[in-house]
């Protein structure tokens, strides 16, 4: 499945997209992504940092199956960026997340960001496991940080990705290079 930058004319099939995800899923996601405003804003390049869509290939309108956002922090921490990811559920186990973060991140050091970061809902498993796989490591455990729609207090863990440290044992081995081919 194609990952492509998020252009107006994927606006109209992501905000149907995070219409349908389970309500499960839009409790741990802080934007409106259910409001067409904030998602046509996005598909204008607004709101600062980079989006990608995974659009299912077929006739027709295009269908988004994952997006993933990185947006830099601001002011002394504009080294790092920001990561949001999320997978149609008919779409999970793929690899589609995988792919969706792979991407972000040889994206994210191509534009000279050093450190990634993603939080992630302590119950999430499969999450942790992704981006554990990725190189992420827990940086931080912030306790009843969430609170679901339901009202229940969640923990919520800081993952990081330090992109020099391992982006330069990669190179030694040839395999940011590679990366960097099937990402662009």
């Amino acid at each position: 499945m194609p990952v492509t930058d998020l252009r107006p004319e994927h606006a109209e099939a992501l905000l149907q997209f995070f219409r349908t995800l389970p309500e499960e899923d839009l409790t741990f996601i802080e934007e409106e992504v259910t409001d067409p405003g904030v998602v046509r804003s996005w598909a204008r390049g607004e709101g600062g940092g980079s989006r990608w869509v995974a659009v299912a290939d077929g006739s027709g309108d295009p269908v988004v199956t994952g997006y993933v956002a990185v947006r830099p922090l601001p002011g002394w921490s504009d080294h790092v960026g920001r990561l949001r990811l999320v997978v149609a559920p008919g779409a999970r186990g793929s690899g589609l997340g995988r792919d969706l973060a792979r991407h972000a991140l040889v994206q994210s050091v191509s534009a000279g960001l050093t450190k990634l970061v993603v939080e992630v809902v302590a119950e999430q498993g499969a999450a942790l496991a992704l981006f554990t796989r990725l190189g992420f490591r827990g940086e931080a455990v912030l306790i009843d940080h969430v609170r679901d729609r339901d009202g229940r207090l969640r923990d919520l863990m800081v993952l990081a990705h330090h992109v020099g440290d391992t982006w330069a044992g990669m190179s030694a081995i040839g395999l940011a290079d590679a990366l960097g081919d099937r990402a662009g």
